[in-house]
């Protein structure tokens, strides 16, 4: 299924945009582990909307409820079911968009591929809000990796031409923008207000660090970490590329300089730098895996936009209605955290 994702957790995500709930099913998680519920309701905060000037205007709790699979508060072995209900929804402001697809949108695509029966309302089942659910299994697969001494840290790298400064090698996840330098991220949300003020939008970089891993996860070939990883981070609506390590940059350098030397520390081999990610031939090598996702402008802007109509065959003008975040990528941090939590745990469970 397009919507399931693993070998050996298996998740399904399910629901709509403005249907009555949203939710997943989290298969093969052993029995016995278990799930801290202030913690879990803390990680989705940070993905929900409507919390400030630069997300959605929709408000959502974003609570997860239960409906199997733990007991206590733990977890007994049986598929874990949770559902988000959806509480404020205004599916009338998608109405003309059952003729008139959305430029950069899934609208075209999706009355192609399922010859107008798709839900069109909020997005449907392309919508950003199908993230939730998999923030649930991301979240509670957080808690179960820390316990083995494996962190899942992500921060908005740059949003479009403004970059991050400084060292990242710890969470910012307590911040209000979650950056490493907040002159940088000031300089960020007004790029994002201004982009908003101006009916458009803009996109955005994330880095995401894993720690703690062990050498040897993963495999050659086809199910290697970066497979695995990317797999999962491309089932994140907006995401258009990914890199791992120095990634493309590493076109710039000779072999020499991007070769990472091997060294002991503390009787443990190392290497000097990391432009490898801290994966070498699909396996981590012990070093902290990094990788970066790269995250388009949102496409639904105010500005007026060509478009066509499907019924007419005539190009047309639309203006999008509805509320939309000016920029995906900021709320999309803890989703590339509980997409990597997923893949992660998934390898470990098979290796």
């Amino acid at each position: 299924m397009s919507s399931s994702y693993g070998e050996n957790i298996r998740l399904t995500i399910f629901g709509q945009s403005h249907s009555p709930a949203i939710g997943m099913t989290l298969e093969g998680v052993p029995a016995g582990l278990k799930v801290d519920m202030a913690e879990l309701n803390a990680f989705m905060k940070r993905r929900a909307p409507g919390r400030d000037s630069i997300s959605t205007a929709r408000k959502e709790a974003d609570e997860p409820e239960f409906l199997s699979g733990l007991k206590d508060d733990i977890t007994c072995g049986t598929p874990i079911t949770a559902i988000i209900r959806n509480t404020d929804t205004r599916s009338k402001d998608y109405s003309e968009l059952k003729v008139i697809p959305r430029p950069g949108h899934a609208d075209y695509t999706a009355e192609v591929k399922y010859n107008g029966f798709q839900d069109f309302a909020g997005g449907g089942h392309f919508s950003g809000r199908l993230t939730a659910p998999m923030c649930i299994a991301g979240g509670i697969i957080k808690q179960f990796l820390k316990e083995k001494g494996i962190e899942i840290f992500a921060r908005v790298y740059s949003i479009k031409d403004i970059c991050d400064e400084g060292r990242f090698d710890k969470p910012v996840s307590d911040k209000a923008f979650p950056v490493v330098n907040d002159k940088k991220g000031e300089e960020m949300v007004a790029l994002i207000e201004s982009a908003k003020a101006d009916g458009d939008s803009v996109g955005g970089i994330i880095e995401c660090v894993i720690t703690g891993l062990p050498a040897g996860l993963g495999d050659p070939m086809f199910d290697g970490m970066e497979n695995r990883i990317s797999k999962i981070v491309f089932g994140i609506p907006a995401v258009k590329g990914i890199e791992f390590g120095a990634g493309f940059e590493a076109t710039k350098m000779f072999g020499s300089e991007n070769n990472d030397p091997f060294t002991y520390v503390d009787g443990r081999v190392m290497t000097k730098t990391n432009n490898s990610g801290g994966i070498l031939g699909g396996i981590t090598n012990g070093m902290p895996v990094m990788f970066k996702a790269a995250v388009k402008p949102t496409p639904s802007i105010y500005k007026p936009q060509t478009s066509v109509n499907l019924q007419t065959k005539e190009e047309t003008e639309l203006i999008i209605k509805g509320r939309h975040d000016p920029c995906v990528a900021v709320r999309a941090v803890p989703v590339v955290e509980a997409a990597a939590a997923i893949a992660v745990y998934d390898a470990m469970l098979g290796n």
